[in-house]
């Protein structure tokens, strides 16, 4: 399918992917702490005849350097923007701290319709990297709304990587840990997907080694499930953090973390969650 694409620069750094004949559903698509645009994904989508916008949501000109109270108006700007180009149906597709995103903005914008979770958190975790003022600490929100914090889920930094020598690390003792040191956090945190009207796709693998999103994924479709809202969950227990969907380049390592899984597993995790994706952005029952 022939496709178009248009460089965004204002109000954020992104790209707008849209199909020839146009399209009435609209992608809003969301990397994670990697604060990239996600071109490669949104080509992907607009070639299955959606309307796709990637933005740089941190870290870019006039943008706070880390992931350290973003306003969610940030994602309900990109829905306008989305509507603005035609689309009627919304969803949003997010990726690690991305996926917190998406969950958060269907919470707060009921004109989103469909939430693709990869990856996700059940839950509000601290900032990740400096605030405008440069700061790391203390702890502060990831998010705002409406210029008030959201409760969040601090680190606990007496964690100390497993691994020695320097290299890459897993880091997903230091959620664990965080959420047995700050138990009495973990409620006001939570993400109450069950009172969003937006349909929700988990995908999550149990060898993620960034954070235990597959046990995240299961609160997140449990609290679903126990008010009887739509849910979908697609995990395997060997794919690590970054699935692959069909089309998607292979994932390069990183000189800082471990991510778990296998490029096998996490292609065989993304390759079964696709028609999944698909069907929902879709409007598929």
């Amino acid at each position: 399918m022939d496709v178009t694409e248009c460089e965004l620069t204002d109000p954020w750094e992104g790209i707008l992917a849209t199909p020839a004949r146009g399209s009435d559903i609209g992608v809003l698509v969301l990397a994670g702490s990697s604060g990239r645009v996600e071109r490669e994904r949104a080509r992907i989508l607009a070639q299955q005849g959606m309307t796709a916008v990637s933005i740089r949501w941190f870290g870019g000109p006039g943008q706070t350097p880390g992931i350290c109270e973003i306003p969610l108006e940030t994602f309900t700007a990109a829905v306008d923007f989305l509507r603005l180009n035609g689309a009627e149906r919304i969803g949003i597709l997010g990726t690690s701290k991305g996926a917190e995103a998406a969950l958060l903005t269907a919470l707060h914008d009921p004109r989103v319709d469909v939430v693709i979770a990869m990856s996700p958190t059940s839950r509000v975790w601290c900032n990740v990297g400096p605030g405008r003022d440069g700061a790391r600490h203390p702890y502060r929100s990831s998010w705002t709304w409406r210029e008030q914090a959201l409760p969040f889920v601090p680190m606990d930094d007496s964690w100390t990587p497993a691994e020695g020598g320097g290299g890459p690390v897993a880091i997903r003792g230091w959620y664990e840990l965080s959420e047995r040191t700050f138990a009495g956090l973990l409620s006001p945190a939570e993400i109450p997907v069950d009172k969003a009207r937006a349909d929700l796709v988990l995908v999550a693998g149990g060898d993620d080694a960034m954070w235990p999103s597959l046990p995240f994924a299961e609160k997140l479709a449990q609290r679903r499930r126990s008010v009887g809202a739509t849910v979908r969950l697609i995990a395997r227990h060997d794919a690590g953090h970054r699935p692959r969907f069909p089309g998607d380049s292979p994932a390069s390592a990183s000189p800082r973390f471990l991510y778990g899984g296998t490029p096998e597993a996490d292609a065989l995790l993304g390759t079964a969650a696709w028609p999944h994706v698909l069907d929902a952005l879709r409007g598929g029952s």
